[in-house]
């Protein structure tokens, strides 16, 4: 099965580049990313098996690629968090609060949280997108939601 570019174009974008912006924090990175996940699709002579493994491979594929990025040289010139942070603009306080410390979250954690609540899938599909074991997602899963709640407790809590 190889759907036409253009429909995966239009529904996976966002998804890509959500994925790929949460492993390298960079949006240019991030942008280049998804643009090389579709060219390496468009070029592979791979037959799928149906929708969702289209879906799960362009996640891992874009996965990949920001781990990579992260590790070459051009990294070092990366623009800093921070710097981001001040051209997002969110509705709430809190809103912002919640983005930052995602995003502050080490990769293992911060990768694993954004495909169970962004992206929908299931602790067993994120196993087997991520080659991890199921109770290694859910040890993951439960680490990043215990750094989070500390995070945000901490503040929240000064806030009041």
């Amino acid at each position: 099965m190889k759907q036409l570019i253009n429909e995966l174009i239009e529904r996976y974008r966002d998804n890509l580049f959500a994925a790929a912006f949460n492993v390298c924090k960079n949006a240019a990175d991030a942008d280049d990313i998804v643009q090389e996940t579709f060219m390496q699709y468009y070029l592979a002579k791979k037959e799928f098996d149906s929708e969702q493994h289209i879906r799960a491979w362009l996640i891992r594929v874009a996965i990949n690629k920001a781990k990579n990025v992260n590790r070459s040289f051009w990294r070092q010139h990366k623009v800093p968090l921070e710097e981001y942070m001040e051209t997002l603009t969110f509705e709430t306080q809190k809103d912002s609060e919640l983005f930052e410390a995602v995003m502050n979250l080490p990769v293992k954690y911060r990768i694993v949280i954004h495909l169970y609540y962004y992206e929908d899938y299931s602790v067993r599909e994120i196993a087997g997108l991520l080659k991890l074991t199921e109770s290694n997602v859910k040890a993951r899963l439960s680490r990043g939601r215990g750094m989070l709640r500390q995070t945000l407790k901490e503040e929240w809590n000064a806030d009041e």
